[in-house]
C-alpha cells in the first residue's frame, strides 16, 4: 500500500519543482572590479553566477579583445578607438586605475583568455560589439567552448555562425512580436534576449509557443529581488545581473538553482 501511495506522490512532487533560472553577471562581477576583466569575471565564478557576460570588440590587426565601449577613455588611463588601435596599443593601456589603485596594472582581456578561464567552470554571454562570426567561432571551437556560449548578435551575423557551426546558441534580441516572430523563422534559436522595452506578455507567449528560452536583463533600478521574481513568474530562464550574488543566492533558496 506504502509503495502504491509513492507512486502517486512522485510525479506530483516532481511537477512542483520550480524550473532552473540562470544568473548571468553582467561584464563580470563588475561593481566591486573592472568591468570586463579577468578579475571581473573570477569574481562572478566565486558569486556562483552560471554565466558572465563580456563584449566583443576587434583591434585594428584582428586581435579579439573586451571592452564594451568603442573607445578606451572611459575604462582606462588612454584614449582612442579599438578598432583604430594594434592589440600592443590596447594591451599596454591600464584598465584597472579607474577603478581604484588595488587594480591598477590590470590589462584589457583578451578573448581567448577569457575563455580560458571559463572553460569548465561558467558559461559565456557572449556580446558582439565588432568581431566577424568566422573569429568568434574559431575561438570558441578552438577553447570546447561551443556548448558553454551564447551569443548576442543579430539575423545576419546569427545566420553566418549557425551555418559555421549550428550547434552553437546565438540570442538576438526579440525587439517586437513581428521582429521575434521572424526571428524563430530564419533561426535555429534555444534562447532569445528580452530588455527592459520587449519584455512583454504577447512577445513572451509567442517565444515560449516555440520553445525558445528566454534571457532578460534586470539591471539598474528593475535589478531587484521582486523584480527577479517577477521576471521568473513571467517567463524569464536567466536573468542578467549587476549583482550575482545576490541574485544566485536567490535563485538557490527559492529552488530555481542547484546549490
Amino acid at each position: 500500500m506504502l509503495s502504491l501511495w509513492l507512486l502517486f506522490l512522485l510525479p506530483s512532487v516532481a511537477q512542483a519543482q520550480p524550473r532552473q533560472v540562470v544568473a548571468i553577471s553582467h561584464r563580470g562581477e563588475h561593481l566591486h572590479h573592472p568591468e570586463n576583466t579577468l578579475q571581473a569575471y573570477q569574481a562572478a565564478i566565486d558569486a556562483g553566477a552560471d554565466y558572465f557576460e563580456l563584449d566583443v570588440r576587434t583591434t585594428s590587426d584582428g586581435k579579439l579583445v573586451l571592452s564594451h565601449d568603442g573607445s578606451v577613455s572611459r575604462r582606462t588611463n588612454g584614449k582612442g578607438d579599438i578598432g583604430k588601435m594594434t592589440f600592443d596599443e590596447v594591451r599596454a593601456l591600464d584598465a584597472g586605475i579607474k577603478s581604484g589603485p588595488e587594480f591598477a596594472g590590470t590589462k584589457v582581456p583578451t578573448f581567448d583568455e577569457a575563455l580560458d578561464l571559463a572553460r569548465g567552470k561558467i558559461g559565456i554571454y557572449v556580446d558582439v560589439k565588432s568581431a566577424s562570426a568566422k573569429d568568434l567561432v574559431t575561438h570558441i571551437e578552438e577553447h570546447g567552448m561551443v556548448d558553454h556560449v551564447v551569443i548576442y548578435t543579430g539575423l545576419s551575423q546569427g545566420n553566418e555562425i549557425q551555418k559555421l557551426n549550428p550547434k552553437l546558441k546565438v540570442m538576438p534580441e526579440a525587439g517586437s512580436l513581428e521582429s521575434a516572430k521572424h526571428l524563430i523563422e530564419r533561426l535555429h534559436l534555444q534562447v532569445m534576449a528580452f530588455g527592459a522595452g520587449d519584455f512583454k506578455p504577447e512577445i513572451i507567449r509567442a517565444v515560449k509557443e516555440a520553445n525558445v528560452q528566454i534571457y532578460v536583463d534586470r539591471l539598474g533600478p528593475a535589478d531587484n529581488a521582486a523584480s527577479w521574481q517577477s521576471a521568473i513568474d513571467a517567463g524569464a530562464d536567466g536573468i542578467q545581473t549587476d549583482h550575482p550574488a545576490e541574485l544566485a543566492k536567490y535563485l538557490r533558496e527559492k529552488g530555481y538553482k542547484k546549490p
